[in-house]
Order: C-alpha cells, then sequence, then structure tokens
C-alpha cells in the first residue's frame, strides 16, 4: 500500500559498496602514524575518525588505523579538530 518500489525492484540492489577492505585490497602490509596522506583518507573534514562502515574497511585493520591516527595526533603531526568557522 504505501511501497513505492515494484516487486522487482529491491532496495538491496539500488545501493552497492565495494567488496573488501580497502587496506586488505592495496595490501599494505604496515599502517604507519606517519604516512599522513593515507591517514587522512580515515578522517572526516572535521577531523573525526570515520567508522568503519563508512571507510569500508575490516575491524583488524579499523583498529591499527584509529591508534594510528591517535598516535599522530599526540605526536602534533595531525590536528585534533580541523578549522570549523563559527558565528
Amino acid at each position: 500500500m504505501g511501497n513505492n518500489f515494484n516487486s522487482n525492484q529491491s532496495s538491496k540492489n539500488f545501493f552497492k559498496k565495494p567488496q573488501g577492505c580497502p587496506v586488505c585490497l592495496e595490501k599494505k602490509e604496515q599502517i604507519n602514524f606517519k604516512d599522513l596522506e593515507f591517514l587522512g583518507k580515515f578522517v572526516s573534514e572535521g577531523g573525526r575518525i570515520l567508522p568503519s562502515r563508512v571507510t569500508n574497511v575490516c575491524i583488524k585493520h579499523q583498529r591499527y588505523i584509529s591508534k594510528s591516527i591517535k598516535r599522530a595526533r599526540i605526536l602534533a603531526l595531525m590536528p585534533f579538530v580541523f578549522n570549523v568557522n563559527v558565528k
């Protein structure tokens, strides 16, 4: 009654995620806190660590990435919070 979808069209096929962890697919041996370009892919515009459901990273690598980002922040290689314009 309230559905706008046809019976042939399913919502599962509408949004397709890329399969596999991007770190596993690159076969990256180590996640280093000095590799800021790589770690920047997993940080939001505001400076927060993105969850694994957004970045599609496996749980094992998500732990390594979050620890590396935290180390880089402590050593002042990455900012804790990026500039946010507040009026």
